[in-house]
């Protein structure tokens, strides 16, 4: 018999594992079959699956049944299924053409194993198993990519999952023409029987959309591919496009609108307030900060909405991140269940960028400049100092964006370590010696970490805020004593300077980029409000401002993919190699 051999990650829970999924135990593991931590560098399509979910479980409580088969020729093609399955959810059970067994080969080209975690098991092949699929039990719609009305069964289940609630879902309210107008200094022309001849007035059409996706692959094997089926199909994925309508279901002069600012300081935080009640907090924009204040955990959502009832609000904006957004739902939610009349609206808030769907948020632009500025300083500071090492530490709990945006835009960094790419410090492939390497080339070098990369390399605490994140460990400091603890040991003289700007670059002022998307996201959240949309959050996705229901941002973070073009333009920038 043919002999296979596969590397694993061992599950925490090994015997509870093998009970639900039947694939692996502690000790061996079958062949084609493999139990995966789904590791960092896949994490943009697997947010939402960590070590202890090995057993099965993701966000949320559902569970995400994996069977993975592979030959040389069918590895990118379950990055395409487990990308769509889990980010996406676009649909339910993706099956390949008859599989193959699993190649130690493509092992680790895939997942990224280091020694240290990994254990290698033989078994023999015995009977082929059953096709390849990747399911998630969270999708809304079987797909069958044989039938030749897939894509119309596909387009059916989007338009549904992407419709905008409405507080006429639950009240019988007549519109009424709105106030609003870009006309109100001009006195258009009019024909013989006074007819306005200009008839453009600003308001976007009920029926006007926004394509979230613009690319057409051509095969999975393209850079950053996203595919909805094998083939890389174009599907047409429409969003509802964001700004004023025509008519409105409230009343502008009796309206009483709630703005809550949740979390951490962002920059642009007071752009937005402002734009949302511009007459009581004029100028606020020219400071940082928020004017409301800030804060993490909070209220039960049925305490929430007793104030919102007793106060008699009728528009309630939230500006914050996933979690943010998750609350906002869930008060959303509560108020159509009281069948009240409010709208809930939310507006993207975090320098992180780890929102699904959006292009970015507001203060990302921001923190990214600032980042630029603390590794230029790194830069100068190591380039100044025999062998000196600058080493800084940026924000990023759950992803690496503001680390690899401001490491290219840079251009000074020699290491970007990110959540999402797993490395390690020790070893003839670890980071430190590289650092080596950079020394006794160049003399100096950078290295920009994100400050949730590497958390595997740490004891966890276990500890969480008030808001149920959990406290990181300080990879940054790990991180500078692991180098000086290194070069002492081998004889080399090293100089580590490090920097953490961590506060630093939320605290400010918004740039003039975050100032203009924070206008038009707080004008356009007033505009949604108005027009009677509620559970929705305004955004930016390809460039247009659109409105998305907040379900479909919520299901995890949104992470760095390392096989897009940006991290790719990252690692010809930095010039490192693989760490592991």
């Amino acid at each position: 018999m043919a002999v296979a051999t596969c590397r694993i990650r061992l599950a925490q829970s090994p015997a509870s594992f093998d009970k639900r999924m039947g694939l692996c135990d502690s000790v061996h593991c079958r062949c084609g079959t493999v139990a995966v931590e789904l590791a960092h560098q896949l994490a943009d399509w697997v947010a939402p699956v960590q070590q202890r979910h090995l057993t099965g479980q993701i966000a949320g409580g559902e569970l995400l049944p994996l069977r993975i088969l592979l030959d040389d020729n069918h590895f990118e093609l379950v990055h395409i299924l487990i990308k769509m399955a889990v980010s996406l959810k676009s649909s339910g059970s993706f099956c390949s053409t008859p599989p193959q067994w699993l190649h130690s080969t493509r092992d680790r080209i895939l997942y990224g194993y280091s020694h240290s975690n990994a254990k290698e098991c033989t078994c023999k092949k015995t009977k082929r198993p059953a096709p390849l699929c990747v399911k998630a039990t969270s999708t809304k719609v079987e797909l069958d990519f044989n039938d030749p009305s897939w894509k119309q069964k596909f387009q059916e289940d989007w338009d549904k999952r992407f419709n905008l609630p409405r507080i006429t879902d639950i009240y019988d309210l007549k519109p009424r023409p709105t106030t609003f107008s870009l006309k109100k200094n001009r006195s258009p022309a009019g024909d013989e029987n006074g007819t306005p001849m200009d008839k453009w007035n600003g308001y976007v059409n009920s029926d006007d959309r926004a394509l979230l996706k613009v690319i057409k692959y051509s095969s999975p094997n393209s850079a950053g591919a996203e595919c909805i089926d094998p083939d890389c199909s174009w599907v047409e994925q429409w969003v509802h496009r964001a700004g004023p309508r025509k008519e409105i279901y409230y009343e502008p002069e009796e309206v009483k609108a709630a703005i809550v600012t949740c979390g951490g300081l962002c920059p642009g935080l007071n752009d937005v307030i402002r734009q949302l009640s511009r007459h009581l907090v004029e100028n606020i924009n020219l400071a940082g900060g928020s004017f409301l204040g800030v804060s993490r955990g909070g209220a039960k959502t049925s305490e929430i909405v007793d104030s919102i009832q007793a106060r008699r609000i009728d528009m309630l904006f939230v500006l914050g991140g996933n979690g943010t957004h998750a609350g906002a739902n869930a008060i959303h939610e509560e108020c159509r269940k009281r069948k009240l009349k409010v709208s809930v609206v939310a507006v993207p808030k975090t320098i992180d960028n780890d929102i699904l769907l959006m292009d970015k948020t507001f203060g990302f632009d921001t923190a990214v400049e600032e980042a630029q500025r603390a590794i230029n300083s790194a830069y100068i500071e190591a380039r100044s100092a025999y062998h000196g090492i600058g080493l800084v530490k940026l924000m990023g709990r759950s992803s690496g964006f503001i680390a690899m945006h401001a490491s290219l835009s840079s251009g000074q960094v020699d290491v970007c370590l990110i959540p999402e790419v797993p490395f390690t410090l020790d070893g003839e492939y670890g980071v430190l010696r590289h650092l080596e390497h950079l020394l006794k080339t160049k003399g100096f070098c950078v290295v920009c970490v994100a400050e949730a990369a590497g958390q595997e390399l740490l004891q966890k605490s276990g500890a969480t805020d008030a808001s149920g994140n959990v406290i990181l460990s300080d990879i940054g400091v790990h991180m500078q004593q692991k180098i000086k603890m290194h070069f002492k040991d081998i004889g080399v003289p090293a100089d580590v300077k490090y920097i953490d700007p961590t506060y630093m670059v939320r605290a400010c002022r918004a740039n003039a980029s975050d100032a203009i998307l924070c206008t038009v996201l707080g004008q356009n959240a007033v505009h949604g409000a108005f027009a009677g949309f509620s559970g929705i959050t305004s955004c930016i996705c390809n460039t247009h401002y659109v409105y998305l229901p907040i379900t479909e941002v919520i299901t995890a973070p949104k992470r760095v993919n390392p096989n897009s073009r940006m991290w790719h333009r990252c690692l010809t920038s930095t010039g490192q190699p693989d760490f592991h």
